[in-house]
């Protein structure tokens, strides 16, 4: 099978190399354009666009595909079975949607209609959803409309942050693309109500969208007046993001367990034990350091249950947990996280 992949991020990249184990033909790879990163703002190339010049793949990196009818006009020239989009980046215009043969298909990271755009695995964590998946999806004008042709589930762990959740994903992507591309061969070209009927795609229902929005800066500020459950949301939604202050630095959250005594059995053996000394609300100021746990971290109050911080970074330094953590900030009870 020629397949034309688009994908940008490392999550992608699972996909990618699943194609290719498969052994399917990529016959090109398009990624979003070089971007400056890191402290140095040196220009690099995206994961995907890295790795695809490695494997001496042709690679395309248009700034606005829907803008770009020379590019448009290179992808149709590949002559590709059919294109696989994998956290690309760009919505594809219809001329694009409609140049393979056997559609252009989406490996969305959400159980759609839940979290439809930009940023699924993240609000997921967000909002606490107990399960999410991924979704091979047929491709379609709208924003994560079509119909979806593969779901699989997974069970979304308490104590998960954004990157774990997301290589859990991202592996699913791979498997379940394979998969996918498998049938849609096997069914052939044809018009494309004929194809899908064939397939057994499930329409989208309307009851139950939601969207992903694009996170802001905003959204990494802690608020230590929500809930200790709440904050760790944050903590583990944003990941590496969610932040606070410290003694006028920024603090990075990066590990968080939530002392609330209906959740002791999801948490570790060490915020059990602690769950047990401090699982009830407390009256202190959101925010304040009500106990250092040496080994462990320091237990904050919130606005509910005290939540407690297992590794940060501050502002400058590298990150750390348990005792270097107290050590590094020298923390003492009393004192106040935030805003």
């Amino acid at each position: 099978m020629k397949i034309l992949f688009w994908g940008t991020p490392a999550y992608a990249l699972p996909s990618l190399e699943a194609l290719l184990a498969a052994g399917h033909q990529v016959v090109g790879v398009v990624s979003q354009p070089d971007r400056r990163r890191g402290r140095g703002k040196a220009l690099m190339a995206s994961p995907v666009k890295a790795r695809a010049l490695e494997l001496g793949l042709p690679v395309f990196t248009p700034e606005r595909i829907r803008r770009e009818p020379d590019c448009q006009s290179e992808l149709a020239a590949l002559r590709a079975d059919l294109s696989v989009v994998v956290a690309f980046g760009q919505i594809l215009p219809p001329q694009v949607l409609n140049q393979p043969p056997l559609g252009c298909w989406n490996a969305h990271g959400s159980l759609l209609p839940r979290w439809r755009g930009a940023a699924p695995i993240q609000w997921c964590l967000l909002e606490g959803d107990p399960e999410t998946g991924v979704g091979i999806m047929a491709m379609e004008a709208g924003l994560d409309t079509g119909p979806v042709l593969l779901e699989r589930r997974l069970a979304v762990g308490l104590l998960e942050n954004a990157a774990q959740l997301g290589e859990r994903l991202a592996g699913l992507s791979g498997d379940l693309l394979v998969d996918a591309i498998d049938r849609i061969a096997a069914v052939g070209e044809g018009p494309e109500a004929e194809r899908f009927a064939q397939l057994g795609v499930r329409t989208q229902p309307n009851e139950g969208t939601t969207y992903a929005r694009l996170l802001t800066k905003e959204d990494t500020i802690v608020d230590w007046s929500a809930s200790a459950l709440a904050v760790h949301r944050r903590v583990m939604g944003l990941y590496p993001g969610a932040q606070t202050r410290w003694r006028g630095q920024r603090l990075k959250l990066l590990a968080t367990e939530p002392l609330v005594q209906r959740l002791r059995e999801q948490l570790t053996p060490e915020g059990r034990c602690l769950a047990g000394l401090w699982g009830g609300r407390e009256d202190r100021e959101p925010g304040t350091l009500l106990a250092l746990a040496e080994g462990v971290g320091a237990v904050v109050a919130t606005g509910g249950c005290p939540l407690l911080i297992k590794k940060a970074q501050l502002e400058g330094k590298s990150a750390v947990g348990g005792s270097a953590l107290l050590q590094q900030l020298n923390l003492r009870v009393g004192d106040s996280l935030g805003p």
